[in-house]
């Protein structure tokens, strides 16, 4: 299929005439086979790679649509106001169409969403007010009811409407569904998206479903959402929604533009799963996407994995540019703030290295020591604790707090040996033994461990060596 794809490119150059506006390159995106992410799997996965659309997202199909159909309807009159709830997208879609067309456009967006969707309607001229996401979809702050609000109470203004608008399905009838038949010569078997609106499930599903019944329609959604437990249960459970942080998909409320009847299977998945593969979509296969193409696209995976043949078909969606959530997903410090992120397998030889230079590898003190020149150690190099050493043994250890306080009670301790004041030694672990697994072991009652290597002692990692190390990480 590679080489069919391949000669249809050559026959058809991309972009060979020019275009009477912006908006006439909407649609047509490409469908990307995935070689890398999909090692070991015999069925073939393409990604609908739809952040190749102007304004970056799938819902650059649906702004244009929706304004013309307000405009035929007589709602949407030379000089009006667009009003929208959303989570930014669809934003850009209309802003894009708004722009062209000469409207003006308020947003609302939940306070989840990102800054740079925040900045890049803002760039297209939007008016954004951001609301709060921890609200019932029916309070007065929700973002969808703000939106109404505003439309209602703006002279000249329609609401697009995203969620119950029917030329949002309509628009992924006529072109996302006849895209994919034609890229993939029909031989598409499995179509895995997820649900925002439900628009491009519903209408991708609906054509696919018409040209062959057997295609099956594959959701992915948010742990935290209630559209796949709606769906499992056929509506007989009602569950309330919990936070997420996948931006653009799953919901609160079941939207009216999503056809239940079209989807074959739901997919929960979580937060973690879904920003790990968007990441390896952009590490592995170069292609720049966000989160909720992360969340389908480990369905995907999960889909291909299970049918495991080669004469099937599957294809995810690719929503939306990733360069939208730099400040989020792609960002280690968020997602580490977040807990999404696994931090990396530091071992205590890194510990032993940021330390290298402040202080001597370590210093010791011997059995046959007075307690005195120890005390004086520690003071010299401003630390808290010594290991006793018998030659490359160690013996046992002094800590300065135990010192001071038993000299203080009896001055003559202070011309004792160590060997007759010392407490049992630190313990010992390999230089390659794991950063977070030496933190279980350090204590107060056992400040420090020694580190060896080859059965050498090699230094000492103390509770301030191992805290500063991770405050620098």
């Amino acid at each position: 299929m590679t080489d069919t794809l391949t000669e249809l490119s050559a026959r058809v150059p991309r972009n060979r005439l020019p275009y009477g506006s912006v908006l006439e390159t909407i649609g047509w995106t490409p469908l990307i086979q995935l070689t890398r992410i999909t090692r070991g799997l015999r069925t073939p996965v393409y990604g609908k790679a739809d952040f190749f659309n102007p304004g970056g997202s799938v819902k650059d199909r649906i702004g244009l649509p929706i304004i013309e159909q307000a405009e035929r309807d007589g709602t949407l009159r030379p000089g009006g106001t667009i009003v929208e709830g959303t989570s930014g997208n669809t934003g850009v879609g209309l802003a894009l169409v708004a722009a062209v067309k000469g409207y003006r456009c308020i947003f609302t967006m939940p306070d989840k969403m990102s800054q740079e969707k925040v900045r890049l309607l803002k760039a297209f001229g939007a008016e954004v007010i951001i609301t709060p996401t921890a609200v019932p979809p029916d309070h007065p702050d929700n973002y969808v009811m703000m939106a109404k609000r505003i439309a209602a109470e703006t002279p000249n203004a329609v609401l697009a409407n995203q969620f119950y608008n029917a030329a949002n399905p309509a628009a992924h009838e006529a072109s996302t569904g006849p895209e994919l038949w034609e890229q993939t010569e029909g031989r598409i078997t499995h179509f895995v998206a997820a649900a925002g609106t439900g628009g491009t499930l519903t209408g991708v599903g609906r054509y696919l479903k018409a040209m062959n019944p057997k295609i099956q329609i594959i959701a992915g959604d948010p742990q935290g959402s209630i559209l796949a437990e709606h769906w499992r249960s056929h509506g007989a459970n009602t569950v309330e929604g919990a936070p997420y942080k996948v931006e653009g998909i799953g919901q609160d409320k079941l939207p009216g533009t999503l056809d239940m009847s079209v989807i074959d299977e739901f997919q929960t998945v979580s937060d973690k799963d879904a920003f790990a593969m968007a990441r390896r979509l952009t590490r592995e296969e170069g292609l720049f996407v966000g989160g909720s193409a992360g969340l389908i696209t480990h369905v995907a995976l999960n889909v291909a994995r299970r049918i495991n043949d080669p004469d099937a078909l599957v294809v995810t969606f690719l929503c939306d540019t990733g360069e939208r959530y730099l400040s989020k997903l792609y960002s280690d410090e968020w997602m580490r703030e977040n807990q999404l992120l696994e931090a990396d397998r530091a071992t205590i030889a890194q510990v032993m290295n940021l330390k290298a230079g402040e202080t001597p590898v370590m210093v010791s003190t011997a059995p046959g020591a007075p307690v005195r020149q120890a005390l004086r150690l520690m003071t010299l190099h401003d630390i808290s604790q010594l290991p006793v050493m018998d030659g490359p043994v160690c013996v046992g250890s002094v800590t300065e707090h135990t010192l001071t306080a038993r000299a203080l009670e009896n001055p003559k301790l202070l011309d004792s040996t160590i060997g007759d004041v010392m407490e049992p030694p630190f313990p010992i672990i390999d230089v390659n033994t794991p950063a977070d697994n030496v933190a279980k072991l350090l204590s107060k009652t056992n400040p420090a461990v020694l580190v060896q290597a080859n059965g050498t002692v090699q230094g000492i990692v103390t509770r301030g060596d191992l805290l500063q190390f991770l405050m620098a990480r």
